[in-house]
Formats: C-alpha cells, sequence, structure tokens
C-alpha cells in the first residue's frame, strides 16, 4: 500500500512538472487555437474630459498605425492591440492607469496621453515598473529631461524648452515687444513661464503683466483686468481647451483688449475649443503652435495614404479638412512605427532591451519628418523647433497653417 502511494505521488508530480513546463513556455505565450498572443500597448489619456478630443486623436493615429502593421503581418509574427484607460486630466488616476497596465500580461509600453502634470505624476511608476512611455501630446520639458537612469520615456511631442522660445520669437517677427503672459498654474504653465522668460531676457525684454489661472477656472476677470492696466501689444495663452474657452469669452466682453492678438499654446487645440467658444473668436486675433497638418503636410504623399486610412475608419470625420487635433494623430502614427522598429531590432518584447532598441534606431521616413534618427541616448525628443509652426482656426473651425 506505502509503495503504491508513493508511486501514485510520484506518477502526478511528474506529470505536473512535465504539463507546467508545456502550458509555461508553450501554451501560455499563445492564445486560443495555437495563435501567437498580441503584443499589447496602453494608451492613457483623456478620453472623456475637457481634452477627449487630444485623447481620441491619439488613440486614432495609434490605431491605424497598428492596422498597417498587422496587415503586414504584425511584429515578430505577432499582433499588436491597445487597451486603453482613461485618466480624465487626474494625475492620480494616471498613476493607478501605469500601476494597473504592469500587471498586464505581454504589455510592452504605455502611450501617455495629455496633460503635463498627469504625466509628470507618473515619473516615479512609470521607472519602477521599467514601463515603456511613449508621448505623444505632453510638452513639460520635465517629462522627457526627467533625471532617470535609464530613462524609460520618449517622446515625438512638442518640448516647452523650445516652444516657449519659439512663441516669444514669432511674437518679436511680428513686431510686438510687450508681451503679457496668461498661464495655467501647473508644471505646464511654470514649464512655460521659466522658458518664456529665458527667450525674453535674451533679447533684452520682460513680460509686462505675467497672469496665472487654476484648472476648471471659469471666471478670468482678474486676469482681463490686470492685463488692461498693462497694456501689452500681444498676450501669450498657456490653456487648454476649458480655460481658453473662458478666457477668450473674457477677452470679447471687453472692447479695451479683445483687439489685443493671442498666440497659444497648443493645448486649446485637444478640446472642443472652437466650437465652444466660437462666437467669441469672431473678434479675436488667435493664432497657436502646431507641428503638423494633414492640409499641408511635409510629405504630402506619407499623409495622403494616412488620411484616406482615417476617413476609411472612422466615419465621424467627412474630410481631410475636418481632422480634429491633428498633431495627435501625426504623433502617434510615427510613435508606434518607431516603436516597431525597436522590437523589431531587439528581436523581443523584453521592455529593457526593446528600451535600449529605442536609443539605436536606424533612419525612418515618418509622417511628421524623417528621423534621423528618433532618439538617442542622450537624446529622447524626437522633434525640435524645426517643426514649429503657427496656425489659425478657419470660419468652419479647420487648423489651418500660416505661411
Amino acid at each position: 500500500k506505502k509503495i503504491y502511494i508513493y508511486n501514485s505521488i510520484m506518477f502526478n508530480f511528474k506529470n505536473y512538472i512535465f504539463y507546467h513546463i508545456i502550458i509555461v513556455h508553450f501554451i501560455w505565450p499563445v492564445g486560443a487555437l495555437g495563435q501567437p498572443s498580441d503584443i499589447i500597448i496602453g494608451l492613457d489619456a483623456d478620453m472623456t474630459s475637457g481634452s477627449s478630443r487630444a485623447g481620441i486623436s491619439i488613440q486614432r493615429g495609434a490605431q491605424i498605425a497598428i492596422d498597417e502593421l498587422n496587415t503586414s503581418g504584425g511584429i515578430l509574427g505577432r499582433l499588436l492591440r491597445i487597451d486603453v484607460r482613461d485618466h480624465k486630466g487626474n494625475p492620480a488616476r494616471g498613476v493607478d492607469n501605469i500601476t494597473e497596465f504592469s500587471k498586464v500580461e505581454d504589455i510592452v509600453a504605455v502611450i501617455g496621453g495629455l496633460h503635463s502634470p498627469v504625466a509628470l505624476h507618473e515619473l516615479p511608476s512609470i521607472h519602477e515598473h521599467k514601463m515603456i512611455f511613449l508621448v505623444p501630446w505632453a510638452a513639460g520639458t520635465r517629462i522627457v529631461d526627467n533625471g532617470y537612469s535609464p530613462n524609460f520615456v520618449f517622446g515625438v511631442s512638442i518640448r516647452d524648452e523650445s516652444a516657449g522660445t519659439f512663441l516669444i520669437q514669432q511674437s518679436i517677427k511680428r513686431g510686438y515687444r510687450r508681451m503679457a503672459l496668461v498661464l495655467e498654474h501647473t508644471a505646464w504653465g511654470r514649464s512655460n513661464e521659466q522658458a518664456m522668460k529665458l527667450a525674453l531676457k535674451a533679447v533684452g525684454l520682460k513680460p509686462v503683466a505675467i497672469s496665472w489661472f487654476h484648472w476648471s477656472a471659469t471666471n478670468t476677470a482678474q486676469i482681463i483686468s490686470e492685463i488692461e492696466q498693462a497694456g501689452p501689444d500681444v498676450i501669450l495663452l498657456v490653456a487648454n481647451a476649458p480655460e481658453g474657452q473662458a478666457f477668450v469669452e473674457s477677452m470679447a466682453t471687453n472692447p479695451k483688449i479683445r483687439g489685443i492678438p493671442v498666440i497659444s499654446h497648443w493645448g486649446i487645440t485637444g478640446g472642443n475649443f472652437f466650437s465652444d467658444a466660437r462666437e467669441a473668436l469672431r473678434s479675436i486675433d488667435l493664432s497657436f503652435i502646431q507641428t503638423f497638418s494633414f492640409l499641408d503636410p511635409p510629405f504630402p504623399d506619407r499623409a495622403k495614404r494616412v488620411a484616406s486610412a482615417y476617413l476609411n475608419r472612422y466615419s465621424d470625420v467627412r474630410n481631410t479638412r475636418y481632422i480634429f487635433a491633428p498633431v495627435g494623430v501625426a504623433h502617434a502614427y510615427d510613435l508606434i512605427h518607431l516603436f516597431a522598429l525597436a522590437i523589431q531590432q531587439a528581436g523581443t518584447t523584453e521592455r529593457e532591451t526593446v528600451r535600449d532598441a529605442l536609443e539605436n534606431l536606424p533612419f525612418y521616413k515618418g509622417l511628421v519628418r524623417n528621423y534621423m534618427p528618433a532618439f538617442t541616448k542622450m537624446k529622447h525628443d524626437a522633434l525640435d523647433a524645426e517643426n514649429y509652426r503657427l496656425s489659425e482656426f478657419d470660419d468652419d473651425g479647420a487648423i489651418i497653417p500660416l505661411p
């Protein structure tokens, strides 16, 4: 009897070891019917709140790139898939999303959405979990230049350090010298304040006024009063869509300042700013920074192909002119293809190895620019001021690049 029990235990144990090896090493990495499991890319963005158009545009640009890659067989014989989570512009929710993503099997990277304060708050969690973080729309300088080594953050995005300088230079080219800064009271606003003040100092100027507002601000009467007293000849605005709307609507009701031109950062284009502020904008001279337009792209053939795929997939947009938040689409599209190149080059989806490969990519012909290369060990920002230009809203809300 003892021998029988012993043999039964050993038989079951050997079977356990055998099947454990089969499951863990052969069956677990593949899905049903023996298909390889998907490579998962997380999307952590504002999908339903005030800047949801930015999140949706990022998702769509990434999905178009993923469709292209999957149609051609995927990467390393595996298909790609997006797992979407909504941070609603809340930094704490963003950190929770990164933590939850870190528990997902087969996830290799997370794409971050607007906003800079959320991304900055997520940095410790990103590096704790060694999660590759791809940034298509968040401009805070310290998001990429974060002091972590190794650095897991890579951006195809505007960078405040150069954006602030660009906005000042464009103002000076237009003949303005008395500049008032109207800034969001967050890390994003402070990042721009520092960049703009340095750029002004370099040409012997100072801002005539610096005014601050908080998220969800609807009453900007104090800011309007400060601007009126300072008497600027241009206003530099750093705001997202809801707060930008509140500001221009206040401007439009004040005859003394509504004629002052406004040059804005790109945050206002991430939500429903134009449709919500349409009446006020009739009396406001507003332009804003962009990096890409489907109406005047740097590489028309590439843009035409992506725009065609966009219109075929998303029926809520009538034609290329109305592709909303085009920078989100283009940046996310390029990031996914750069990320795919890194996996192909690494020959694995192990995150640390893919991170290293991102620093050693080959030349790539992108939608926004030719990347020569996109990133290096010392540079994780793929764009620079050469990619910036001012744009404006046409009467129908289309974003039109200025000469």
